[in-house]
């Protein structure tokens, strides 16, 4: 099994103010909303699909649709335990005149009213991996000249990504030049900030990692990663639905090696994040 591909959703700067009403909230004009069926056996997949003013998700569990909704990393949403082993399939569509980047708001209302989603906001420490430069300085990679178009400014950005057997990995397109890619044994990612390149790195490893850089910018890098750090990615995207076959002969080096070569260093500490606290979700949604 291989990751295949990989949507960019949203990015963050800081969590949606959940004061927000409902009826302030955009909504998609329909929507249908049902568990997902089990993969077939040797392929599971799971990711988000837009074409046009459709909208798809498959298989991806409760806690990925809260994460897309509020801009977050799956860590940050603290609730029963089904919200990472249950998966749900979403199909909608979008009305006419919106944009995508209404779509985490969409989310957001339809998870209010299928599944009566409430929650709120808090604060708690966690152990993390602070994204620092290291003691020689950065060795950053500006990217080429004719990429002219302006970079989104992304912190945190909600991957999704398909798992098939047999397939090669994918790329996840940020707009304006910038982008991510996933491959067996590498990451590529073209023109990102050092927020965006946090989170990337994040989906590899067992603990959340925040840029402590204070390095502004956007930049090109190209890391390999371990086959055990592609097994975290893959687990994490599919909430734990997906799990690689060890494979202790795969190529790669650790991203913790890759990264120090641009003059980076990802270093263990502790932090206070922002979370999202689940006060009340219904575990069946209520009918199309």
């Amino acid at each position: 099994m291989t990751v295949a591909r990989g949507l960019l959703l949203a990015l963050l700067s800081s969590i949606v103010a959940f004061g927000q009403s409902a009826s302030a909230r955009p909504e998609f004009e329909v929507a249908s909303v049902k568990k997902s069926a089990p993969g077939a056996a040797g392929q599971v997949n799971i990711g988000v699909h837009i074409d046009g003013a459709m909208v798809r998700y498959s298989s991806l569990p409760m806690r990925s649709y809260i994460r897309m909704a509020y801009r977050v990393s799956d860590y940050q949403v603290l609730g029963p335990d089904w919200l990472a082993t249950e998966n749900f399939d979403i199909a909608a569509k979008l009305p006419e005149g919106a944009t995508r980047a209404q779509i985490p708001e969409m989310i957001q209302s339809l998870l209010a009213e299928r599944f009566k989603l409430v929650l709120h906001s808090d604060k708690k420490e966690f152990a993390v991996y602070a994204l620092v430069v290291a003691k020689n300085g950065p060795k950053l990679k500006e990217p080429a000249p004719d990429s002219s178009a302006e970079a989104s400014p992304g912190a945190n950005t909600a991957v999704d990504v398909n798992v098939t057997a047999g397939r090669g990995g994918g790329v996840i397109d940020m707009g304006h030049g910038s982008s991510i890619g996933y491959g067996r044994d590498r990451l590529e990612a073209k023109k990102v900030t050092l927020s965006a390149l946090a989170f990337a790195v994040e989906r590899l490893l067992d603990r959340p990692v925040v840029d402590m850089t204070g390095i502004s910018g956007t930049y090109d890098f190209s890391l390999e990663y371990s086959w055990d750090e592609l097994r975290s990615l893959v687990r994490t995207s599919s909430g734990g639905a997906t799990e690689l076959p060890a494979n202790p002969d795969a190529p790669g080096n650790s991203i913790f090696t890759s990264v120090a070569a641009f003059g980076l260093k990802l270093e263990p500490r502790k932090a206070p994040i922002e979370v999202l606290v689940v006060d009340r979700i219904e575990r069946t949604p209520t009918e199309n």
